[in-house]
């Protein structure tokens, strides 16, 4: 718990460092939006993300250029904070909502991640916007509920992301022996030692917070949609039987994992390369994977990367969407209202998405953009069963991911199940609601 904690406090220090170097433009940390311009010149709208990749960032880049072209008076300010799945960037925004300087508009995750902001009293209510622009009318009825509180909406959402994708060579599971991408734990299992006995990496990995997103794909695979559905209910039993068969699949599977690696892209690159076979990764890797060398890695699908749901998922989609607020106190607010009525956009959609690697949150999106990959995530989000992400915010608050990242983390260092089990149902018992 101490190394936890120093671990903790050592990345709120890099982080704030950091933000305080950025530049804010093109990726930068920034710690806020300079000042507005004096009159007659564009005001900054400050646009808080953790989107810096290749991909995520050239999502972003394309969203910002139809903001500048449709609004000549404003001027993207961007307070991009690097790191896969935000960690860094939402300990930085805790620390700048508890000041009152927050950003103008940031980036969270639908769901309980997001409500807790809400419960907080951090947003605005966008009811208002969504009746102007009649966006319930073009988002799913689900997406609306999980970013409402009290029948009240709080955010835009720009997207859905499917978490529960297996990434894998083709050439490197062929010339291991293996026929076809598995479609159950222990078929993943058995593939897994085949890899191994040719001399590459089975399953790469990136950070810790990747280990964490592994464990609710296999979570999801061995207990089936609707008891993983029902741990995140009052009174679920993390110490079932069933839950423990689960957790001993995860080590099973961590037993194969190779070197960790800064993060999910140097993680998802080993496999386009082929020094790796599989990497459990959302879908956003595609973007990373497909778009061309100079925001991508420019791979060919079907030969240097394929695709299929994470083992015993399939049918269901592990889903989690990306959205912007409007927080109390922004200092441009009529610039912030002005990117999120762009990020509702069907225009802004189309261009951030088919970069992103990830679906429209609208359902009148134009399907044309959606081609390889893209396709299949539209086909299944209409059609599967539906779970939520815990890495992403969907599932879990953010105190409660707190506790099972710590859990995953010790059990990194100890490889001990029945600890793992044992946090995960003390951080249920803490947090649920």
């Amino acid at each position: 718990m101490r190394r936890w904690l120093a671990a903790l406090s050592i990345t709120m220090v890099s982080v704030l460092g950091l933000a305080a170097c950025g530049s804010g433009d093109g990726g930068g940390q920034a710690t806020g939006a300079p000042a507005a311009s004096g009159s007659g010149e564009k005001q900054q709208v400050e646009v808080f993300s953790w989107w810096t990749g290749p991909g995520e960032a050239d999502g972003l880049q394309a969203m910002r250029k139809i903001f500048e072209q449709q609004n000549p008076n404003y001027t993207f300010f961007d307070a991009a904070v690097a790191g896969g799945s935000g960690d860094k960037a939402k300990a930085l925004l805790q620390s700048k909502l508890q000041a009152n300087t927050p950003p103008d508009t940031f980036q969270g995750h639908a769901g309980a991640e997001l409500q807790g902001y809400i419960k907080a009293g951090n947003l605005e209510d966008l009811t208002s916007l969504y009746d102007e622009l009649k966006l319930k009318d073009v988002f799913p009825a689900q997406l609306v509920e999980q970013i409402s509180v009290e029948g009240k909406i709080y955010s835009v959402p720009v997207n859905i992301h499917r978490s529960n994708v297996m990434w894998f060579n083709p050439t490197v599971l062929k010339d291991a022996g293996v026929t076809g991408a598995p479609k159950t734990i222990e078929e993943f299992i058995a593939a897994l030692e085949k890899v191994k006995a040719k001399g590459k990496v089975p399953l790469s990995i990136g950070s810790e917070w990747t280990v964490t997103h592994l464990l609710e794909s296999v979570l999801l695979g061995s207990l089936g949609t609707d008891a993983y559905n029902a741990l995140f209910k009052p009174g679920a039993d993390w110490n079932s039987p069933q839950v423990t068969t689960a957790l001993q699949n995860f080590a099973k599977i961590m037993t194969y994992a190779g070197d960790p690696q800064d993060d999910w892209q140097p993680a998802a690159k080993q496999v386009a390369d082929g020094e790796a076979a599989f990497n459990i990764m959302g879908d956003w890797a595609y973007g990373y994977f497909h778009n061309p060398p100079e925001g991508g890695l420019g791979k060919t699908s079907k030969t240097d990367f394929d695709w299929a749901p994470s083992p015993g998922t399939e049918g269901t989609y592990m889903w989690l969407s990306d959205s912007f607020t409007l927080p109390k106190g922004a200092k441009n607010r009529e610039g912030a209202m002005a990117w999120l009525k762009v990020a509702a956009s069907k225009e802004g959609q189309d261009a951030f998405n088919p970069k992103k690697g990830s679906i429209p949150a609208r359902k009148d999106a134009d399907q044309s953009l959606y081609t390889d990959y893209l396709a299949d995530a539209l086909k299944d989000w209409s059609g599967n069963k539906l779970a939520g992400s815990i890495q992403h915010g969907v599932s879990v608050n953010q105190p409660w991911l707190a506790s099972i990242n710590e859990a995953v983390g010790l059990f990194i260092g100890t490889k001990d199940v029945k600890a793992l089990q044992q946090g995960l149902s003390d951080a249920a018992t803490a947090n649920a609601q």
